[in-house]
């Protein structure tokens, strides 16, 4: 006899399928721009990181989506999103999902979303821990700045993104340690994407046994990607 699924479970997926249905879009984070971006692991400095493919090097091809958490009309700032797809990062076929939002830098602040306007203003949190070689962490991408703000609607970047390639050093750390680079991601060219498709990231589908979520919401975030994923049909 299976278990019964908690309320909580069964109430996330609901909501988020309804949400979904109601925008014709990804529950949250529903306009973005979907881009061609490469992700290059230049190795550990100093301690190794305990996950094989953070610990070696290489280049990897990318899909990435930047994005406005609430869908808010411009210029009001909002929860900014940074999805990254690494291509074939766990072996052929086998891709790893990053989902980071805009949040701070202070370490009590760093796992909070932060409304923003400029989309290379601060840096991007997963907010909740990840466990990276047994040990929980937190990942984050801080952007290289430009001479001028960037906004985070789509419109904006792609026109940023036709002045050249937008940069992001990607970081590891304990939920009140030092930040660590582990990877540089270039964002590159938009793709012919509807500002309201998305690749369907989903991080505990697409992770490594080293490098996973942790048990925050574990069951609860899953419930709430199937439910948008059925909301889109």
């Amino acid at each position: 006899m299976s278990r019964p699924v908690p309320l909580r479970v069964r109430g996330s997926r609901a909501g988020f399928r309804q949400l979904a249905r109601l925008r014709h879009a990804p529950a949250f984070h529903p306009d973005g721009l979907t881009c061609t971006g490469e992700l290059t692991m230049p190795g550990p400095r100093g301690t190794a990181w305990g996950v094989p493919w953070l610990d070696g090097l290489g280049r990897y091809e990318c899909v990435v989506r930047l994005s406005r958490g609430a869908g808010l009309p411009r210029p009001l700032p909002d929860w900014l999103g940074l999805a990254v797809r690494v291509l074939d990062a766990g072996g052929p076929g086998r891709p790893v999902d990053l989902l980071l939002t805009s949040s701070a830098r202070p370490p009590v602040l760093r796992r909070l979303p932060l409304p923003r306007g400029d989309a290379l203003g601060g840096p991007y949190s997963s907010l909740l821990t990840y466990r990276v070689g047994g040990r929980d962490m937190v990942l984050a991408a801080f952007p290289r700045r430009r001479l001028r703000p960037v906004h985070g609607s789509p419109p904006a970047l792609r026109r940023a993104l036709a002045d050249g390639p937008l940069v992001f050093d990607l970081r590891a750390a304990e939920p009140a340690g030092r930040w660590r680079t582990f990877a540089v991601l270039t964002v590159r060219s938009p793709l012919r994407e509807p500002p309201r498709s998305t690749p369907g990231f989903d991080v505990h589908r697409n992770s490594l046994p080293e490098l996973a979520p942790g048990t925050a919401f574990a069951a609860v975030r899953p419930a709430a990607y199937e439910g948008s994923r059925e909301g889109r049909g």
